[in-house]
């Protein structure tokens, strides 16, 4: 018999009537409620992100762009060592650079987990962004300490604190092995090229390995340029001893907050300090780079020297359409959702333990979500996929050219651009799985079960993992009941807004109520809302196991679901191997006069110190401590741009800052994420500045173009650094060795 039930409308006073047919339709009603007409704005915003994405341009799966001229450095400028642009730098730049100042260069640099950095000094002191220390100023807080809060000093070396379970490495040597692997990828069949390839990498990184293992401190790591083009084997010096020496202040490393980033004009000091150790005493490098002392001007050359994560520039059109159409639309969504279920967590009790915790990966997920976000719109940018489309008209008008070349590779453009044309009408299922990965901090414990399960009863494992799969599921822990309801309802939201709503997935439910309402009625219903519960409900035959909503939430689509993700597994693996043939097609027509995509490893990035047009102004090259000031007086009420009492009490310029110096500085140099933390130097390698961010402009349109019509990467500036350390963290200790190691430089060259 059907119960009916009585509530009251979350968006106004009416009592709508409700027939309960079943758990399933309850299930149905919790991604439904989020689509009455009380919905805000912002969630209106996202729907039509979605909406857009899946239209494309009238009927067409993929959106199609009118040509737009491009340049061969529309590919970047993201220049390997191993292939390192001598011509193109003393053709552009005027200046001589030999194989010494690239090893220089080189042997300078370093390699965080997350970001990049480099040597500053002749006692291994090493300079890299804050946001890249976060994680390791909150590891190095003792008792007591929120030394994110209030900054870090060591004021001498005994107080340097060890950061633990971390490590820098140090590019020491760079290998070809390109033939190496090629030769014996070539002549497998096609179907085991990629097993062969992967096979091969396995055992060149593994003997390389063993011919340093007596060194102790050496690691491998075979890289893959050019999507497959070429490869080379990196050899690494780790260094596991690193020390935190100075962090400013959370508010002024990440100063403007969410609301300044990805933004220029910029007033952020987002610097901090490590040094290394070898043997319990601080290394001595035998290169560094030197602080310059007389800084920038507008149009010198300036060049970046670190580790960009990755970027789709050799990729084809119909890729890059793709993305900007399907996949990153979903992605973006699921963030911004994500995001607002922490925010509204970490609203709910700040001073929770958990809640603080959270607050780097707040920060970084916002990192994210503007990205996405800028992405989303570059790739539907009809002046920058215009630049694509010639590019690519190019590079298939070589080939073409070419009879082996065209025979070779024509065909595996054609069947790229078909998977492309697939995938998309497969739609968003491939993308309903994100974050649910057991013991996820992205998704509410309660699906995670619900999904695995789900699995279990669709038989998607084979029989003898059932075993293992029920270890992970049973040890899927509880969340906190506050985190679980926010993520809860994020989740509901995500698939609101991606699934098609003619797809037959709310029809049956003609009943709203609030969220509140919907998800705790939710979490009462399932066994699966806790550890010790869902364990009971498991140890039933699995015959029972539909009978649970959260069971019940995925099963609704969820063959179609596996159908899909199943069928994109494979486009996706068959679409890998045909992306590394696309890297030799680059290759085999460019060679070397164009960089490889950015793969996280060793790159050096030219530019030059430039202002431009934006918001119908001029952006100054630079900015100084005196719009610091103004930027926290203009925003007196917000937090984002509080000023610590410290910087406050030498705003009248009696404390010896001096307000006119530099802050931050643009330069037209080619940025991604990895390469945060990347030292900016000058032509005789003296530091200038550190890249920590890109601009709006730039932030969305650089993983597929180089546009520096206005994209511009943002840095500190070396005398904002040094006018801080001296007049506001009193770090004399830090300046006394920064300028004694240019001294020496000096010297050197003398």
């Amino acid at each position: 018999m059907d119960e009916v039930h009585h509530r009251t409308s979350a968006c106004g006073n009416e009592r709508m009537r409700v027939p309960m047919k079943n758990l399933r339709i309850w299930t149905l009603l919790l991604t439904a409620i989020l689509l009455s007409s009380c919905t805000t704005q912002e969630i209106v915003i996202e729907k039509e992100i979605i909406k857009t994405g899946k239209e494309g341009s009238g009927s067409e799966l993929l959106t199609t762009f009118e040509p737009v001229e491009s340049s061969i450095l529309d590919n970047g400028r993201m220049w390997t060592f191993e292939y390192a642009p001598r011509e193109y730098f003393e053709e552009t730049y005027n200046f001589e650079a030999t194989d010494a100042w690239f090893e220089r260069a080189r042997l300078s640099s370093v390699r965080l987990p997350n970001c990049s950095g480099s040597f500053i000094s002749p006692d291994g002191l090493v300079m890299t962004n804050h946001h890249c220390a976060r994680e390791m100023v909150s590891a190095v807080s003792q008792e007591g300490e929120d030394l994110l809060v209030d900054g870090f000093y060591a004021e001498t070396m005994e107080d340097e604190r060890p950061i633990p379970d971390y490590y820098l490495d140090q590019l020491v040597e760079i290998r070809d092995v390109t033939d190496e692997i090629l030769d014996v990828v070539d002549a497998a069949p096609a179907e085991e090229q990629a097993a062969v390839r992967e096979q091969k990498i396995s055992e060149v990184q593994q003997a390389l390995t063993a011919e340093f293992e007596a060194d102790g401190d050496k690691s491998v790591q075979v890289v893959s340029l050019f999507n497959g083009g070429r490869y080379s084997a990196y050899i690494f010096r780790r260094f596991t001893d690193v020390r935190m020496v100075m962090a400013p202040e959370l508010q002024i490393g990440y100063y403007g907050g969410d609301a300044d980033n990805f933004t220029y004009p910029r007033y952020n000091l987002d610097m901090s300090f490590y040094r290394v150790y070898v043997d319990g005493q601080p290394y001595q490098p035998e290169h560094f780079f030197p602080f310059s002392s007389e800084g920038v001007e507008e149009g010198d050359a300036v060049f970046m020297i670190g580790n960009p994560g990755s970027t789709t520039r050799l990729n084809t059109v119909a890729q890059l359409t793709y993305y900007g159409q399907y996949a990153l639309p979903y992605r973006l969504s699921f963030f911004r959702n994500l995001i607002r279920a922490l925010d509204a967590y970490t609203a709910a009790d700040p001073e929770n333990p958990m809640a603080m915790d959270l607050r780097n990966t707040v920060f970084s997920l916002k990192n994210t979500e503007k990205l996405y976000g800028g992405q989303v719109h570059a790739h539907r940018d009809p002046y920058l996929m215009g630049r694509k489309v010639d590019n690519e008209m190019k590079f298939v008008s070589k080939l073409k050219a070419s009879p082996d070349l065209r025979d070779t590779y024509m065909p595996v453009l054609e069947r790229i651009e078909a998977i492309q044309m697939e995938k998309a009408k497969l739609g968003p299922f491939g993308a309903l799985t994100i974050g649910l990965q057991p013991n996820s901090f992205a998704s509410p414990s309660m699906l995670q079960r619900g999904y695995l399960a789900t699995q279990m009863l669709a038989g998607i494992f084979p029989a003898e993992f059932e075993e293992q799969i029920m270890g992970q599921l049973l040890g899927i822990m509880d969340d906190d009941p506050i985190l679980e309801r926010e993520l809860l309802k994020s989740h509901m939201q995500f698939l609101t807004d991606v699934l098609p709503e003619n797809g037959g997935y709310f029809e049956d439910v003609n009943w709203f109520g609030t969220d509140d309402m919907a998800v705790g009625m939710f979490q009462e219903m399932s066994a699966l809302s806790s550890q010790e519960s869902a364990a009971e409900f498991f140890a039933q035959d699995k015959s029972e196991w539909g009978s649970d909503p959260a069971v019940q939430y995925f099963q609704e689509f969820g063959e179609r679901l596996f159908e899909d993700s199943a069928r994109l597994s494979e486009l996706s693996d068959e679409e890998d191997e045909l992306v590394t043939r696309l890297g030799r097609a680059w290759f085999a027509v460019y060679g070397t006069t164009i960089p490889p995509d950015a793969t996280f490893s060793l790159r050096i990035q030219d530019g030059v110190v430039a202002g431009y047009e934006y918001n119908g102004t001029l952006a100054p090259a630079y900015t100084t401590f005196y719009g610091m000031f103004d930027r926290a007086n203009s925003h007196h009420s917000d937090p984002q741009w509080e000023l610590p009492q410290r910087w406050l009490d030498l705003e009248d310029g009696t404390g010896g800052l001096d307000l006119g110096t530099p802050v931050n500085f643009v330069s037209t140099n080619d940025i991604i994420g990895g390469i945060s933390g990347s030292p900016v130097v000058n032509i005789d390698l003296e530091i200038v500045g550190l890249a920590f961010d890109s601009n709006k402009e730039g932030m969305g349109s650089s993983t597929l173009i180089l546009d520096d019509r206005s994209a511009r990467s943002v840095n500190v500036d070396v005398r904002g650094m040094i006018e801080s350390l001296r007049h506001v963290y009193k770090a004399d200790r830090i300046v006394a060795e920064i300028e004694a190691a240019g001294q020496d430089m000096a010297g050197q060259d003398e």
